[in-house]
Parts: C-alpha cells; sequence; structure tokens
C-alpha cells in the first residue's frame, strides 16, 4: 500500500539481512551456495509491479525510461513524443488520466519499500499536456475492409475505435448524448479536468478516420438488426450512467432525493448554476466528493424553486442571473466508513474539508424524512461500525440532517433502454474471459456495463475486447490470454527499432548446441512478463538513496473562496521536474544501465555490449568462460534483472 504523505521521513526501510540471518540454517545450504559455478546469470524481464497493477497495462516503466532518458527515442524524434507513443500504446487519454485516475499503479509501486512511490500520475499528465501543446496524432493502420459498432463513445467506446483504427478497420461509434466522453464528459467537474483538453483528446482518435453519429440511442433509433446486417462485429461500451437508489425508507419516488449521476450530469452540462441550500450526499468514493464540491461552487440561490427541477426537467436552463446572484451552500457528505477507508483518494478528501464541506465519516442513512408536501427535509443517519462491508449502527446516536436535496453515490447502473434482451439480472451485460458477449457471436462488450470500475479498467477492457474483435473478424482461434495480461515491453520490436534485428536462423547449418556467440539467438536473455510480475525482494533496494517525491501543486480554494472557484485544481510539473521524477523509477524487471554488475564481477565475466549493438534490455552481456556463478552480480543487481540459473 502507498505511504501516506505525512507518515514519511527519511530513514529508509531496506534491509537485505535482519538480526540473526548472519548464519546459515542448515549445512546443505552453505555448501550448496558455496558450490554454485554450475549457475550463471541469465537476464530475466518480468512485468513490474506498477503495470500489474494498472487495469489499462500501460507500459510504465518504459515511458518513464524515455522521460529520464535511458531509454532513447529513435533519430530526430523528441523523447516526448517516443513517450507519448509508449503510453498510448495501451491508453489513449494521458492528460485525462494524468488528472483523474486513483492510480493503483502508485499503490502497487515497489519504490513504496524504499520511501515513496513514483509520481505516475505527474508524469503521465506532462507527456499528455506537451502532445497536446506540440500536436501529437495517431495514425491508423492500413484499411482492412471490415467494419465495427462501437456502441457508446466514453472511455470504453473511444479506446475500442483507437484500437480498431490502429488496426485498420472501419469504425463507426453511437452515442445517445451530444457529446462524446461518457462519465469523463459528463460525470467529473471542469475542475478536475480540462473539458477543453478532453475534446482535443477525444478529437486526436476521431481524426483517425473514425465515423461518429450523436444523439442516437442503439435499440430505438437505430434497431440491433440493421448493425448486426451492416457491420462486421458490435461492441457494447453503454457504459453506466444510472445511479443507484438509496436502501432506506422514504427515499423511492421523492422528487428531491436523486442520484450522483444524475446531480452531476446536470452541472458538467451547463444547465445547473446553483443547487439546494443544503445538500446532503450519501457514499465515500470520488462521485460523492465531487457532488459536495460541486454544491460549494456553484452555491444556492433561492431564485431556482425547487433544486431538484434542473436536474430532473433537462430543458431547464439556469441563466447566469441565477449564478452571479448565488450565496453559500452547505454539503454534507456521509460515508459508512472512516475517512481512512473511504474509496475517494486522500487529497480529494483533504481537499473538500478545506474547501468548507462537511465529511461525516461512520454513519449510516436510516430514513429520508419527509415533509407535508412529499419531498424530503432531512436524512435520518447513526453513528456505525463496520463489520467488513455491513454497516452495525451504534445505539443512541441516531439524528437528522436537514437538507433540501438529498443524493445518493453509492453505485451506478446500466441504461439497457431499448436493448433489453442484452441484459443481464444486474442490468449489465455479460462477458466471457475474451469480452465476448455469451451465446452471441459477433457481439463484445466492454467498460462499465461489465462491471462498473475505474476509467482506466473501462480502457483495459477495450483492449482485450479489440483483439478478441480482430480474431473473431479473421476467423483465427483465440488463444489463452497471458497471466499478466499487459501491454508489455517486447525486446523484438526494440532491437528492429535499432536496426539490431537477430539474423535468420538456418536450421540446417546453424549450430544448436549453443547461443552464446549465435547472432540469430538472444543470448542469455528471457522473457517472463506475461506471467510473473516482480516484487520489491527480488530488487537490491540498497542501491538506491532517499529521494522525495516530487509533488505537483494545487490551487484549493478555502472555504471563504470556494463560490465560483472553477479553476483546474491540478498543476502539472515542469520537464526538468518530470525527469527527475522518472528518474525515481527502480526500473523493476528491467536493466536501467547502472553499470554494478559490470564494476563489481570479480572475474570480468559480465560486460557491456557494443554500443553499435546496444539497447534498452540489451546493455550487458555475459562470457560463460569466465563466470564462475559467485551471485555477485545478482547480488548487486538493483532491478531484479540478473536471475541465476541455466544448469538446474
Amino acid at each position: 500500500m502507498a505511504t501516506p504523505t505525512q507518515e514519511m521521513d527519511k530513514k529508509l526501510n531496506f534491509r537485505r539481512y535482519k538480526e540473526g540471518d548472519e548464519d546459515w540454517g542448515s549445512w546443505s545450504q552453505k555448501i550448496f551456495v558455496e558450490d554454485t559455478s554450475h549457475k550463471c546469470p541469465t537476464y530475466i524481464h518480468k512485468t513490474p509491479p506498477c503495470q500489474g497493477s494498472c487495469p489499462s497495462g500501460e507500459d510504465i516503466r518504459g515511458y518513464l525510461a524515455i522521460a529520464r532518458g535511458q531509454e532513447k527515442s529513435p533519430e530526430g524524434m523528441e523523447w516526448t513524443e517516443y513517450a507519448f507513443q509508449r503510453s498510448t500504446d495501451a491508453n489513449p487519454f494521458p492528460s485525462m488520466m494524468g488528472r483523474v485516475c486513483p492510480a493503483p499503479c502508485q499503490t502497487g509501486c515497489n519504490r513504496n519499500d524504499v520511501e515513496d512511490f513514483v509520481g505516475i500520475n505527474a508524469v503521465e499528465q506532462y507527456i499528455g499536456d506537451v502532445a497536446l501543446e506540440k500536436g501529437y496524432k495517431f495514425s491508423a493502420g492500413a484499411d482492412t475492409g471490415k467494419k465495427v459498432a462501437v456502441i457508446g463513445g466514453g472511455p470504453a467506446g473511444l479506446a475500442a475505435a483507437y484500437q480498431l483504427r490502429r488496426l485498420g478497420h472501419g469504425v463507426t461509434v453511437f452515442e445517445k448524448d451530444p457529446e462524446l466522453g461518457g462519465m469523463m464528459r459528463y460525470g467529473i467537474p471542469n475542475y478536475r479536468i480540462s473539458h477543453q483538453k478532453l475534446a482535443a483528446e477525444v478529437q486526436r482518435i476521431l481524426d483517425m478516420g473514425v465515423e461518429v453519429k450523436t444523439g442516437v440511442r442503439v435499440g430505438q433509433d437505430v434497431p440491433v438488426a440493421d448493425l448486426e446486417k451492416g457491420y462486421d462485429a458490435i461492441l457494447w461500451a453503454l457504459g453506466c450512467q444510472t445511479g443507484r437508489g438509496l436502501p432506506v425508507p422514504g427515499w423511492e419516488g421523492t422528487s428531491n432525493c436523486l442520484s450522483g449521476v444524475a446531480f452531476l450530469k446536470a452541472f458538467n452540462e451547463g444547465r445547473m448554476k446553483a443547487t439546494g441550500a443544503k445538500v446532503v450526499c450519501i457514499g465515500g468514493g470520488d462521485t460523492s466528493i465531487d457532488v459536495i464540491s460541486v454544491s460549494r461552487r456553484i452555491g444556492h440561490n433561492p431564485a431556482i424553486g425547487n433544486p431538484e427541477d434542473v436536474i430532473l426537467d433537462t430543458s431547464i436552463n439556469h441563466d447566469q442571473a441565477i449564478a452571479d446572484n448565488a450565496g453559500p451552500a452547505e454539503a454534507t457528505l456521509t460515508s459508512l466508513f472512516t475517512k481512512d477507508k473511504m474509496f475517494a483518494a486522500e487529497h480529494e478528501i483533504h481537499d473538500a474539508l478545506h474547501e468548507g464541506c462537511t465529511i461525516l465519516d461512520g454513519v449510516m442513512p436510516l430514513e429520508v424524512i419527509l415533509g407535508a408536501d412529499g419531498r424530503a427535509t432531512g436524512l435520518k443517519v447513526c453513528d456505525c461500525t463496520m463489520d467488513g462491508m455491513k454497516p452495525i449502527p451504534t445505539e443512541g446516536t441516531e439524528r437528522i440532517l436537514e437538507a433540501d436535496l438529498i443524493v445518493a453515490a453509492i453505485g451506478q447502473g446500466g441504461d439497457m433502454v431499448g436493448v433489453e434482451d442484452m441484459a443481464n439480472d444486474r442490468n449489465l451485460i455479460d462477458a466471457d474471459k475474451n469480452y465476448q458477449v455469451p451465446g452471441k457471436p459477433g457481439h463484445f462488450v466492454a467498460g462499465d456495463i461489465v462491471r462498473p470500475h475505474l476509467l482506466t479498467t473501462a480502457i483495459g477492457h477495450a483492449s482485450v475486447a479489440v483483439e478478441s474483435i480482430d480474431h473473431y473478424m479473421n476467423h483465427v482461434e483465440q488463444g489463452k490470454r497471458p497471466k499478466v495480461d499487459v501491454h508489455h515491453f517486447d525486446l523484438l520490436k526494440k532491437l528492429h527499432e535499432a536496426g539490431l534485428d537477430p539474423a535468420h536462423f538456418n536450421s540446417k547449418e546453424d549450430d544448436l548446441r549453443g547461443t552464446a556467440s549465435a547472432k540469430f539467438a538472444v543470448h542469455n536473455y528471457e522473457d517472463r512478463s506475461n506471467s510473473e510480475v516482480i516484487g520489491s525482494s527480488e530488487l537490491y533496494l540498497g542501491h538506491f538513496n532517499y529521494t522525495p517525491r516530487l509533488l505537483r501543486t494545487e490551487d484549493v480554494p478555502t472555504a471563504e473562496e470556494v463560490l465560483h472557484h472553477f479553476k483546474e485544481r491540478m498543476s502539472g510539473l515542469s520537464e526538468e521536474q518530470t525527469v527527475a521524477e522518472a528518474k525515481r523509477c527502480m526500473s523493476c524487471g528491467m536493466c536501467f544501465e547502472c553499470d554494478n554488475c559490470v564494476v563489481f564481477c570479480p572475474q570480468d565475466a559480465v560486460f557491456r555490449v557494443r554500443k553499435n549493438e546496444s539497447t534498452t534490455g540489451r546493455y550487458v552481456d555475459t562470457d560463460y568462460m569466465k563466470c564462475i556463478g559467485c551471485h555477485v552480480c545478482h547480488d548487486v543487481c538493483p532491478t531484479g534483472y540478473i536471475q541465476m540459473g541455466l544448469g538446474e
């Protein structure tokens, strides 16, 4: 788990040996270690835990290596463009994800066992923003003549359109809303992401030759049967834009009890410019934080009447005078979990409190209190403790929170109107391991409509689904997916880029008894990235000095400043800071050219590859005629890239 910032100090965590570890446990172990000349180094590529933790499977270590200058870009290409290409192999939205992704990659980062994780999000944001400033583009593949209908223009649908066009397939995106972006556009406030930058990242995908039909609901405006006839495959990426209701008495049918999804959509569409005087939101995740933060920003104006009207009636649009004459609103969040266990990001919770929001943690809702007119006047709550995911009420703590708008942000569901026959009993769409809809050949599915989760999860689904679609349309049997299913670094591709392709193998003439000097083989290299994630216990952490993480600055208003404060909160790193932060990456599972193995080898058996034959992943080599199996190179390898083997 990522180390909380406030708990950081300058005491490093790593010790290779602990008290009592100075003696071998048995004579057999001692003899085994002292007679290991049969074991020599081999270079093992494994997946780093940042990438293994990333739902979209980005080659994080790769673009950090490019940013730090360790992996060189092709001649004539800026490092930022090369890093952009590496990042977007998995995810076409680096500018957006660098801002709003909760970054499970940083929780998984092995650097947490030294002092603090690498600021991966900050580097990704810089790469994404520079790409927009400099106009980097995507390229479509050669036309295949195949066509795919993508239903839904959110992160999953757009990521799928991007991956399909890279393969050369034709794509038409059908979107029921006026604009593309899905929950990125309609669910995230404009002070957390720039809608202008979002539009630019979407347009970059459309520029690949993607056809778009907005304001079209498949199943009503366009029959599914027509799509089945007109397209070679269909991808369902509907998202989940309906909110779950609160399962307490008084909620159902009460006009001013609404979902967080509906609340945020009304705001992001620009229709809602003021809200209730007292807004109570039930949740604990990022959506609930957004609801109360928006409430504090737009404030309350009595002239709007009932605050729910603008949310329920899409024909209502508040004019600017409503916004200009609004005053502060009270915004309260209740969460079953305590703040340290809430699902919202730590900095989002901190920011909301700084902005004057109230967060009541360890509190459960009991009942919606109704007035004589049938509208809610308050929410009855009590303190609680959690037994796993089950709240246990604390007797004698019941009280009523006054409210003129109650918002539930406790989960989302699918909108299956018109395509009810696709829905399962959870009102979602079933998917097999390859994201094909079971029992419906030619139908595939990705994103929240499979299982509501993160934006980056939807993007990861899309990548796998597109591979399945490609196999399906080309009548190729779908093989077993790798255990570690991410976008891996490809050494052969890197060798080709550097003009170092292995020679053609001739089975009649080439000697198969060894490959140490053979040009057809990549000597003593093994790729285990498809099956293994490398943990910190395999690294030499003592190599790394204490290096504090470089933090992005935030423009977070105080409670007195928050009204009408819509400036983007997150400020990016400079290029110098980005490079410095990337240098904190420990390059887990891949050589980062530190020279430890070369310097410390007592036999000069480990040597640098000639510069004209060297590239990422092929910086050092071993002369097995000199190696005595002493393990020193393995022991001093910071990245765990050197393992002892070749004889067992």
